[in-house]
């Protein structure tokens, strides 16, 4: 078997748009070339044709490959619930959900399917390129590590270290992870590069000597800022740009504290005649014409969030001016006049008062829907491609005017007036014909753009910029 692994001197420091790149770049070179992360956290996730998880940066690094996300490219999905504790996916499916603490305890029986996913690939392929998470640096998390060097050595695949010199202090990132890691596991590193440089790259000659003389890794090049990088879905929340566009047609999404699948938005922020305004806490809902209210993992807890914010009297103002509000998956449950919890699947049980703009309620129940679908939206017959990843059943009057038909049966609801619209569907931006029709009911002018194309276009131009920059053929010799 081949493979690289891309581990990062910290979080955050582009592994998984370089993992992207570099998989873009070798399936060019004619590799057969998969993605691989044993174990991520996000609640950003992308449903598999065989009705798996996995993590959106996977799904996006799949694509890179010409594959189909498998379930296999990411084994271990981390879906944080409350701050202390998380839902456990194993190759696809739930497992358990833990605290933090009680994490460790788990790790043991993981490396196993970590290990069997991992080989599935590699006896497919020609190369396997496996991205870390977080940074091998937290040497008080390395006890039954599968994330990064646990990882590496049980496979025994070598690692090239990602620093990010864009925050500053990238020197100390490098030499300072050498110096904090277990002798074995920093013999696992063969070399290093740094992302995200902008200006002048000689600049930075004699910092990379520095790096290369202390560490004695082998530096496989500086990476400039790669400024289309926001045109790829992003897979933490914190990545989202607080602002997209300057077009006349004004989008305002409340950022949740467990927000999920919030790529739902990324083809709404490439469309010129929108702009999309991603609300943080502390900031009020702007004046818009659309507020989206977007996926959550965790429905009560982040419409107590919600609350908190002042966000439902910024809503209840917008929608007495005549604004239009959408609902998605967990935003839609939000919409109803309760959410009922009686077995406490998302926390503790019981019941939330909902935000009472559309008549139905919700009931959390232990069945998770995992499933890719094609609907017909209700109110423009256009088709729509996308999935649904949701538990909870949401029944009332106003779904008998449905959001859109799936196999015939109704999926969603919206008000009488039809300013308030929810569905569970996930991923529907995406088709083209159905987002130009969807913008040109609201009164706003699509652009005829096509959403796939231009991520392939950008996942091509990543590559050619990680040519451009980077060693990569002695990153692919690397390779065992």
């Amino acid at each position: 078997m081949t493979a690289l692994m891309i581990q990062g001197a910290g979080s955050n420091v582009g592994k998984s748009l370089i993992v992207a790149g570099l998989c873009r770049a070798a399936r060019l070179r004619g590799l057969s070339v998969a993605p691989f992360k044993p174990q991520n956290m996000s609640n950003n996730a992308a449903v598999t044709a065989d009705g798996g998880e996995i993590g959106r940066a996977q799904a996006l690094q799949a694509l890179a490959c010409g594959l189909p996300p498998s379930v296999h490219m990411n084994p271990i999905l981390l879906k944080p619930e409350s701050d202390v504790g998380s839902q456990v996916i194993v190759q696809g499916k739930r497992l358990a959900t833990v605290k933090a603490r009680d994490y460790a305890a788990l790790k043991p029986q993981l490396m196993a399917p970590v290990l069997q996913s991992f080989q599935h690939l590699a006896a497919q392929h020609d190369l396997v390129i496996v991205e870390g998470a977080g940074s091998p640096a937290e040497v008080n998390l390395r006890a039954g590590d599968l994330a990064n060097m646990g990882f590496a050595r049980a496979a025994d695949v070598p690692v090239v270290l990602v620093g990010d010199i864009d925050r500053g202090g990238v020197i100390a990132q490098m030499i300072g992870t050498q110096a904090v890691l277990d002798p074995e596991d920093a013999a696992m590193i063969a070399g290093y590069l740094i992302n995200k440089f902008r200006g002048d790259v000689t600049l930075f000659a004699e910092g990379d000597r520095l790096i290369a003389r202390r560490t004695g890794w082998r530096g496989f090049g500086v990476l400039p800022y790669f400024p289309d990088a926001h045109r790829l879905p992003a897979e933490d929340a914190l990545d989202i740009p607080a602002r997209h566009g300057t077009g006349a047609f004004r989008i305002a999404v409340p950022v949740l504290s467990r927000i999920a699948n919030f790529d739902d938005l990324d083809p709404l922020a490439q469309e010129p005649g929108v702009t999309l305004t991603m609300v943080r806490a502390g900031e009020p809902l702007p004046d818009c014409d659309l507020v989206i209210l977007p996926g959550s993992k965790s429905t009560r807890g982040d419409l107590a969030f919600l609350r908190a914010q002042g966000w439902d009297i910024d809503l209840k103002a917008h929608h007495r001016r005549g604004g239009r509000i959408l609902g998605i998956c967990g935003g839609y449950q939000m919409l109803g006049q309760r959410i009922t919890d009686p077995d406490g699947i998302e926390g503790p049980a019981g019941e939330t008062e909902g935000l009472g703009y559309l008549d139905l309620a919700t009931v959390m129940t232990g069945d998770k829907r995992l499933t890719r679908v094609t609907a017909r939206h209700a109110a423009t017959d256009q088709t729509i491609e996308g999935y649904e990843i949701h538990i909870g059943r949401s029944t009332g009057i106003d779904s008998g005017r449905p959001f859109a038909l799936l196999d015939g049966q109704p999926e969603g609801a919206s008000s009488p007036d039809g300013r308030v619209q929810g569905t569970y569907l996930h991923g529907m931006f995406s088709a083209d014909g159905f987002r130009a029709a969807f913008l040109r009911e609201l009164g706003a002018t699509p652009s005829g753009l096509t959403y796939g194309a231009a991520v392939e276009a950008c996942l091509d131009a990543l590559a050619a910029h990680i040519e451009a920059h980077l060693d990569v053929a002695g990153l692919l010799a690397l390779a065992r």
